[in-house]
Formats: C-alpha cells, sequence, structure tokens
C-alpha cells in the first residue's frame, strides 16, 4: 500500500535535485544524493497516475555570488547557471514546472523566498503562486538537502498554509555539523509537517 494519497489538489515538490548534489562529483555533493532518484522517480509516477501535480526547484546561481566562499559566503561554488553542476541529475524524470531560485545572487535555500544577502529581505517566489492557481492544498516534499533547501521549502510551504508530508526516506542531509539532518527532521515535524516514506 503507497503511504502517500496523491490526488490533483495534491503537489509532489523536488527540491534541488542537481548535479552538484546528487552526482559524487559534484562540488557540493550531498553523501547519498544520487539514491534518492529512484526513490523520488517511483513517486513522480505514482503522482501522475493519480492526477497529481509535480514541480521541481533548482538552485540557479550568477558565478559570482554573496552565497559562495570566493565571495564571501560558506558555500564552494555550486549550480551555476548553464553549468553541468546545475542541470538535474540526468536519471531524474522531468515532467512539470521548475522554480529557479537565487538566480540574482540571493540566497535561495527555500522553494518559496529567496534572501537579498544585503538586506535580509525576502522576496517570493513564484511558487506559492504556481500552486494556488492550480487548486493545490497538500503538497508532498523530497530531494536534497534536508538540512537546508528541503527545511526552508517545508518551513515556508506551512507558513504559506499547505498541507505539508516530507518523505524521509527520498532525502538526504548535508550535516556540516554532525546530527543537522536529525536537528532538522525534529523541526521540521514540531513546525507541523507530516514525516513519511516513500513507496
Amino acid at each position: 500500500m503507497h503511504s502517500i494519497s496523491y490526488d490533483p489538489r495534491t503537489a509532489l515538490i523536488v527540491v534541488d535535485v542537481q548535479n552538484d548534489f546528487a552526482d559524487p562529483s559534484g562540488n557540493l555533493y550531498v553523501s547519498g544524493g544520487e539514491v534518492v532518484v529512484p526513490l523520488i522517480n517511483a513517486e513522480i509516477a505514482e503522482a501522475q497516475q493519480r492526477g497529481a501535480h509535480v514541480v521541481y526547484t533548482a538552485d540557479w546561481h550568477p558565478a559570482s555570488t554573496p552565497h559562495f566562499a570566493k565571495d564571501g559566503g560558506i558555500w564552494p561554488t555550486h549550480c551555476v547557471g548553464n553549468t553541468w553542476g546545475a542541470e538535474f541529475h540526468p536519471d531524474l524524470v522531468v515532467v512539470g514546472p521548475i522554480v529557479r531560485k537565487g538566480v540574482d545572487g540571493q540566497d535561495g535555500y527555500s522553494g518559496f523566498t529567496t534572501r537579498d544577502t544585503s538586506s535580509d529581505e525576502t522576496s517570493p517566489t513564484e511558487l506559492a503562486a504556481l500552486l494556488r492557481n492550480d487548486g493545490i492544498t497538500t503538497l508532498v516534499v523530497t530531494g536534497l538537502a534536508t538540512d537546508y533547501c528541503v527545511k526552508s521549502t517545508v518551513l515556508d510551504a506551512l507558513t504559506e498554509g499547505f498541507s505539508v508530508t516530507l518523505l524521509t526516506d527520498a532525502i538526504r542531509a548535508v550535516d556540516l555539523q554532525p546530527g543537522d539532518g536529525g536537528r532538522a527532521l525534529a523541526q521540521i515535524a514540531t513546525a507541523g509537517a507530516a514525516l513519511a516514506t516513500a513507496g
């Protein structure tokens, strides 16, 4: 029995399954990132079969941004627009709209908002409007990485009023500090998201 009930008011949100995160040779490889791809593909097939929507988020950074360590941030250069690292993992099935974030040099952890690193102001992406235009009320979230973009996307989705389920076996954590992934899951559950498994 599949644990998630997909229907036309549900969207599967696939967060940042891009080469720089999901390929072992990527600049910001998330350990085990490639392992989630077949699990996510199975969810995509299930969602499509039941008339649900599938939406993808993608980091899409300029070559220089305060997000990167070389420009004063904390991260190695990754997911620069129109490079191999920014492309989706080649095995990922892509069948829906793509919301790109971090395009203008902002921090783009969440699929719903970006943050200007100098003013700290946040701006919405097109994701919430896209979902509402399609009558979506429920989200199922999967992808990379648990403790950053997945967590931020889930927390923003809850703030936006969506019902959210996170697929805990189809995500992987950076764990910059040991245990970050586990702490992110606890924060997500406390905020009101349901935790479930794929398949």
